[in-house]
Order: C-alpha cells, then sequence, then structure tokens
C-alpha cells in the first residue's frame, strides 16, 4: 500500500514539475514572467486579472522571428521583383526598382523608407488578397535563409514561440503588433505562433472591393493605408482591440511606444524587450544597426521596469527549426 501511495503522490506532483519555459534559462527574466503570470491569474492576488483584460501583445520582425540581415518580407518582395523583372525588364523603371532587383542592397538601403514602399508597390499590388497570399506561401516553401540556410518560417524563436503557449494556457489571447505586413505575416502566423489571422495587426496597403470574372474579391492597390510602427502601434491596437494590453514584447524602438502604453496602465503590467547579444548563435546588434534598432528601449526601458532579455544569456536554444 505504501508503494501505491508513493507512486500516486508522484504522480499528483508531476504537473507542478512540468516547464512551461523549457527553452529559457533559470535566471531574473525567466523569473519575471512566471511571477507576472502567476501574479496576473491568481484570483486571491489584488493584482488578478481577469481573462478577458489578459491581453498581451508582440512585436513580430526580430521578436519572434529573426530579422537579419535583412526583414524577411523584404526578401521575399527582391525575390518576386527579381522574377518580374526577368519577365518584364521594363518593370524596374527607377533607381530604386533597379537597385533592388540587381541585390544592390547598399544602394536600395541609401533611398530610405520611400525606396522601400516603391518596392513593396511593384511586387505587391495588382493582385487579389488570395493570390498575395499564395504567392508568399509558395516562397516559404523554397526560401532559405542566406547565413542559416533555414526556411524562414523555422527561423522563429523557441523561447518565444513556448511564451504564447505558456500565455495562452493561462488564460491569455496573444497578439502580433507589427510593422511588418498584414497580409503577408497572416500567412505562417497561426502555424508558426498558434496566432490566427484574426489576431494579427500589421502595416497593410490600400486595398479594394472588386467584381471580378468569377466572383467578388478584394484587390490590393497603389498606395500606404496604415504604418504600424512607433506610436502607430498603440493607435492601432486601441482602434482595433478597445482594451489596453497588460503585456508587451518588442526588440527595437519601434516597439517603444507599444511597451510605454501598456506599462502605464493600472496594476501588475510587464513589459519586454528582446536584446540581440548572441554574435555565435544569431545576432548581436542594437544601436547602430539599420535593422531593429534599440536606443530607447536600452537607455529608458529599465528605469520603467521593464524586463531586458539577453538571448546569450537568458536562452537555452534560438530557432525552432534548429536544435
Amino acid at each position: 500500500m505504501r508503494l501505491v501511495a508513493l507512486a500516486a503522490g508522484l504522480m499528483t506532483a508531476l504537473p507542478a514539475l512540468a516547464d512551461d519555459l523549457p527553452s529559457w534559462r533559470d535566471t531574473e527574466a525567466k523569473a519575471r514572467i512566471i511571477e507576472f503570470v502567476e501574479t496576473v491569474t491568481d484570483p486571491d492576488n489584488a493584482d488578478y486579472v481577469t481573462p478577458a483584460r489578459r491581453v498581451a501583445v508582440f512585436d513580430n520582425d526580430g521578436t519572434l522571428w529573426a530579422e537579419q540581415p535583412v526583414y524577411f518580407q523584404l526578401l521575399f518582395a527582391l525575390d518576386r521583383l527579381e522574377q518580374m523583372a526577368e519577365a518584364d525588364p521594363s518593370i524596374a523603371n527607377t533607381a530604386a526598382l533597379q537597385a533592388a532587383a540587381a541585390r544592390d542592397m547598399q544602394t536600395l538601403m541609401e533611398g530610405g523608407e520611400e525606396a522601400l514602399i516603391e518596392v513593396v508597390n511593384a511586387t505587391h499590388t495588382g493582385m487579389t488578397v488570395e493570390a498575395f497570399q499564395d504567392a508568399v506561401a509558395d516562397w516559404l516553401k523554397v526560401a532559405r535563409h542566406p547565413d542559416t540556410g533555414l526556411p524562414f518560417d523555422r527561423m522563429t524563436y523557441q523561447p518565444m514561440v513556448e511564451l504564447l503557449r505558456y500565455l495562452r494556457d493561462e488564460g491569455f489571447t496573444t497578439y502580433i503588433v507589427s510593422g511588418g505586413g498584414l497580409h503577408f505575416m497572416r500567412v505562417f502566423a497561426e502555424e508558426a505562433y498558434g496566432i490566427p489571422p484574426n489576431q494579427v495587426l500589421g502595416t497593410y496597403g490600400e486595398t479594394e472591393y472588386r467584381m471580378g470574372e468569377a466572383a467578388p474579391e478584394i484587390v490590393k492597390t497603389t498606395g500606404l493605408s496604415f504604418l504600424d510602427d512607433k506610436a502607430g502601434k498603440p493607435v492601432n491596437i486601441e482602434r482595433v482591440l478597445g482594451r489596453r494590453p497588460i503585456l508587451a514584447g518588442g526588440n527595437s524602438d519601434g516597439d517603444f511606444q507599444m511597451i510605454e502604453w501598456t506599462t502605464a496602465g493600472d496594476g501588475a503590467r510587464l513589459g519586454l524587450i528582446v536584446h540581440h547579444t548572441d554574435a555565435e548563435r544569431e545576432y548581436a546588434y542594437d544601436r547602430e544597426s539599420h535593422v531593429g534598432r534599440l536606443v530607447d528601449g536600452l537607455d529608458k526601458g529599465p528605469d520603467m521596469g521593464w524586463l531586458i532579455v539577453d538571448m546569450a544569456k537568458d536562452w537555452e536554444r534560438i530557432y525552432t527549426g534548429q536544435k
């Protein structure tokens, strides 16, 4: 009988021994995340938050998946432009498009935001949303990262995928709020992160409703409707969700206002910055980077109580697709 009782006791204790964040090392970062979640989910705690208000928002590029050497959506656009230019060389009719077609990244980046918008307009418009997303899905099947050789949708960060799952298991609703393209991210977000399309917020271009040959359709047209970056992020969250999150995660100063607004609310709040410190397993960059520049988050975040996650120190594993 003693053995039976002992076995029953061990079985009862097993759930408590489970590690919800196995790819996070046992550092202060992991402890703070767990402490926050336990605080807001404990009905006996003064900072208890009902499930309906457990809203967590995360940037995508550099926070949930990698963003170096350039944003992955830009690599998709470059591949698409190259194909389009091969079929019709006259498409590359501006300096920005010529640089993009030639993979002259220095010239393209020197053109700034306007040059990138030119590339996006040339490669993303004049097609239905469904056709565009089919093109993205086809690209993800064959495209590989220039440094790791991994499929792009396998370069998600395993610790962050675990965090998203952990939060949902604890009654949170998780959202992506990214400067990346809305229709681009919706192609892979559910499979990669468990976040359905209706919980993805991002930058979006002009679209219009048209009667097609066989059925009505939504067509992507030229022009930018909304840039979901910097101060645009909290504006978009308020407009779409109608509720201030209690947790926000990002990695760059493009996420500063989103995290600032989130952590300025009443009660328990958590702001999280993924700091790219691991040059050996990923990339090391912050203040001087042309992608994911991080200055204010490092300088001001700690004084506002934000958690700065050190990838080299806090993460046991980096990419989902790499052991």
